[in-house]
């Protein structure tokens, strides 16, 4: 008797709604569809033990949060009514509806979201990887990494401490900046920076990406006397050497290297779609996740929609932009199942709190385009200027919003617009 084929040998199994990653976005979006329609079948694909709340990295960075509370185990946060399988995606056929495992199962589906996030692509930078972690390189971009970034912000008496931010895209635009400024106002209220120079490197040409709100950040890039660089992108890190190098991009198009000595240096990673998705009939020509900017529906594949980091829209990528494309794509998915018949829309919207100082934040809102998007009025709140009501924001409701509404489905402050005209079906 013929051996069975390696298709026929495989564990199959089907489910009405398969989502692909159990980070915020995978996680809101399923509590969004269980809140409208608690008899879905769904699935949720993600091989990670732990969930973590990465807002919070920047504030233990800074000795603001413990590292542990932003960590709880994934098997906590996926919905009792949600099949868990863990496992990692090795590739989409989206004509036969299935995705296949790196165990070797086979998972077909009637409606595929996908929201793997991004890949952190640390070995981009020469030497990076090897001196993580000591010699006084670190990063608020790793759970493991953000306590040494306080402790090596507290042990700092002098010298000069880099930072440096990549090309975009990347998650949360403005977190390279919120460890700059935080570690500053340590020196500053702890009278160490005059002894301490803090250098600012940036692979882009401007300091935020909304002009708005650029004026008060620039408020404190004086107050902090920090030496601002655009336009260099970190290539290398010696670590035992204490020397960073830098390709800065010349107004003629040529380029140079600049090597810069440092006593701290805090690094955020290029980064980039995740392999499976870069390489996949999902990918658009730079590898993201090909999907219409409003409806979050991919542009070719009627039964599949993407949210989160990895898709290829304009917005801020941001837990904030997760929290409100997460209704979007449950109101879209259950139009597509044929249980709603209105589509909603994604406006773009995406925040990032900027903290400039213990205690305050320039809160940043805005939707598609830069148009600014405040959530108070700005007689409560103006989020152009640094205030202690968004600091409260950022350490006291955020957190609890996150696990306690987002991730269950209460959609505070995230309800979807529908459009105007009905959906065709």
């Amino acid at each position: 008797m013929p051996a069975p084929s390696s298709a026929a040998a495989r564990e199959v199994s089907h489910h009405k709604v398969l989502i692909v990653g159990a980070g915020a976005a995978g996680i809101a979006t399923a509590s969004s569809l269980l809140a409208r329609d608690a008899s879905l079948d769904i699935a949720i694909i993600d091989p990670a033990d732990v969930h973590y709340y990465q807002p919070g990295w920047t504030m233990v960075g800074a000795g603001v949060f413990r590292a542990a509370s932003t960590a709880r185990t994934l098997a906590s946060t996926v919905p009792a009514a949600v099949r868990w399988i863990k496992a990692a995606v090795q590739q989409f056929d989206p004509q036969a509806q299935t995705v296949s495992l790196d165990d070797g199962r086979l998972v077909s589906y009637e409606q595929l979201v996908v929201c793997p996030g991004l890949r952190l692509a640390w070995d981009a930078i020469d030497g990076l990887v090897e001196t993580l972690g000591q010699n006084g390189v670190t990063s608020n971009y790793r759970y493991d990494l953000a306590p040494y970034t306080w402790q090596l912000v507290q042990g700092l008496k002098e010298g000069r401490a880099v930072f440096t931010q990549p090309p975009m895209p990347i998650k949360c635009a403005g977190a390279p900046q919120k460890a700059l400024y935080l570690s500053c106002d340590h020196w500053l209220r702890s009278g160490r920076l005059g002894a301490i120079q803090a250098q600012f490197f940036n692979a882009g040409n401007v300091l935020f990406g909304v002009a708005d709100y650029v004026p008060a950040l620039m408020e404190y890039i004086d107050r902090y006397g920090v030496d601002l660089n655009y336009s260099h992108r970190l290539v290398a890190v010696d670590g035992p050497g204490k020397r960073a190098t830098f390709l800065r991009t010349l107004p003629d198009g040529s380029s140079e290297t600049v090597v810069q000595a440092f006593d701290m240096l805090h690094v955020v990673p290029p980064q980039v779609s995740p392999d499976f998705i870069r390489n996949s009939p999902l990918a658009d020509a730079a590898g993201w996740l090909e999907v219409d900017p409003a409806t979050l529906r991919h542009a070719r594949y009627g039964n599949i929609h993407g949210l989160g980091d990895v898709i290829n829209t304009s917005n801020a990528k941001t837990a904030a932009a997760a929290r409100k494309q997460a209704p979007v794509v449950a109101n879209n998915v259950l139009v597509a199942l044929g249980r709603l018949s209105r589509l909603a829309e994604y406006d773009g919207y995406g925040s990032c709190p900027l903290t400039v100082e213990r205690g305050k934040i320039v809160l940043a809102e805005f939707t598609y385009g830069g148009k600014l998007a405040p959530s108070f009025p700005r007689w409560l709140l103006d989020g152009r200027r640094p205030t202690r009501l968004a600091w409260l924001l950022k350490a006291r409701i955020l957190p609890p919003l996150y696990w306690r509404c987002m991730l269950k489905g209460r959609e505070w402050l995230a309800k979807p617009v529908a459009r105007l005209r009905e959906a065709r079906q």
